[in-house]
């Protein structure tokens, strides 16, 4: 399994790098790779250029890419982060890929656990609502690969829902309201 962390957003709601703001003593980028390391993962960063040199700080020897274009959206980030693996690993994308938005940390580890088990293309769902991450198979990563950058995700796959109790899940980092949250995200994934 491959795993690529999307880490390119503008935040301009925000008013900083999403992958930047700290969950407790960490940066938000840093908590994400570290829970996918946890699983023996080897993510791939994809990012934009004005906030590259923070994020190989943050994580240094770790694979990052720099989208050249973020503003294309998730799916031109998704093939930044698909031309490095299949550059240095080699596969044509005969492989699952676990995607992961940074903004997108509520995901908990029993939820992660589910997700790598699976063997068809799908996400945790709470409350009939999809959420993240998102794990893609192969004839997926074809259609990306294939398409245009700008081109939203929802209309390259369907991935099959299965509910999960996540209490965050759906939190989305786009705001500084949604901030006060990462604190509780931080304690609950670690304990769960």
């Amino acid at each position: 399994m491959r795993c690529i962390v999307l880490a390119a957003g503008a935040s301009s709601r925000l008013g900083q790098p999403k992958a930047l703001v700290k969950i407790g003593q960490k940066t938000l980028i840093e908590y994400i790779v570290e829970r996918l390391e946890a699983k023996n993962l080897e993510p791939v960063i994809v990012t934009r250029s004005d906030i590259v040199v923070d994020i190989m700080t943050a994580l240094p020897e770790r694979t990052i890419v720099i989208n050249p274009n973020p503003e294309a959206g998730r799916t031109g980030s998704l093939q930044c982060g698909l031309k490095q693996i299949l550059d240095t690993k080699g596969g044509e994308g005969a492989f699952r890929l676990l995607v992961v938005p940074v903004d997108r940390p509520g995901f908990s580890n029993s939820t992660l656990n589910q997700l790598l088990t699976m063997e068809i293309c799908s996400c945790p769902s709470k409350d009939g609502r999809g959420g993240h991450p998102l794990l893609l198979m192969p004839e997926d990563i074809a259609r990306i690969r294939c398409s245009q950058p700008d081109t939203p995700l929802r209309n390259l796959c369907t991935p099959e829902r299965f509910e999960v109790a996540d209490e965050w899940l759906h939190v989305n980092i786009d705001e500084v309201q949604d901030l006060d949250v990462l604190n509780s995200i931080s304690s609950y994934s670690a304990n769960e």
